[in-house]
């Protein structure tokens, strides 16, 4: 059985290759259709958004050139996000969906993104001087102790990440913690649609490949309800062939 240190680390480990350019997205080696395959470039599956901001031209191409191809949804789509808002990232890898929202905040609003490997947050640092993008931050850190003040965030993203937490309650709850009170949460993740094979499980690789760590569909929308979150419902969603698993785009709000 694997630990959640083994976990992490191999996420990590990934997530840092493909950062330095060392891994692409697919190894060749790869089989399943899943958050980190070349899936169709579908509405659920790393499709492109419109973005507005200040030389719109050059941040565009900054944004194309951080996605990555590891998203599994379009939060920012579904997100209802405002000028002034702050907005959280989690797991924000090459900052593509923190660019994304940036340009939806404006000028009164900020946007943090917050990643557990330190090469993607320099990484995603670099697109931001790059693109002149300055209402913009990003810190290390892990979901299940985000280094975010108590009710300071106005809306919550993440793309194809939560699967990867070990504990997925800690990630919900500290989620919650964060969120100010009217505050709300746009998620795209995996889940299982079946019976996850036990082997598959213990696959490290499967689990930094966004498989392994999928949980049930009903039992992932609890956990969200038992955090104390409301008006939870599914807005998205993309089946995948070859596992057990489908995308689904998922938000609530904290009353």
């Amino acid at each position: 059985m694997t630990t959640t240190n083994q976990v992490k680390h191999s996420v990590r480990e990934r997530y840092s290759a493909i950062a330095r350019a060392e891994a692409a997205c697919c190894t060749p080696t790869t089989s399943t259709d899943a958050c980190c395959t070349e899936a169709e470039a579908t509405e659920a599956c790393c499709s492109p958004a419109q973005v507005q901001f200040t030389s719109k031209d050059h941040a565009d191409a900054v944004v194309a050139e951080s996605d990555l191809g590891l998203s599994c949804g379009s939060p920012t789509v579904y997100g209802d996000i405002n000028r002034g808002n702050t907005v959280l990232d989690l797991g924000s890898g090459a900052g593509v969906d923190v660019f994304r929202a940036a340009g939806l905040v404006g000028e009164t609003g900020r946007v943090i993104g917050v990643d557990m490997t330190q090469d993607m947050i320099d990484l995603a640092r670099r697109n931001a001087e790059k693109g002149g993008f300055w209402n913009v931050e990003f810190r290390f850190g892990e979901i299940e102790q985000l280094p975010i003040e108590d009710g300071s965030v106005d809306v919550i993203l993440s793309n194809c990440v939560i699967n990867l937490v070990p504990d997925k309650r800690r990630a919900f709850a500290e989620m919650h913690r964060v969120l100010g009170v009217g505050g709300r949460f746009i998620i795209s993740d995996i889940v299982t649609t079946g019976e996850m094979p036990a082997e598959l499980r213990d696959d490290l690789t499967a689990w930094a490949e966004c498989v392994s760590g999928a949980i049930d569909r009903d039992e992932y929308l609890g956990m969200i309800t038992d955090s104390g979150f409301s008006d939870v419902e599914v807005v998205a969603g993309h089946t995948y062939d070859g596992t057990p698993t489908e995308s689904i785009t998922v938000r609530g709000i904290k009353r």
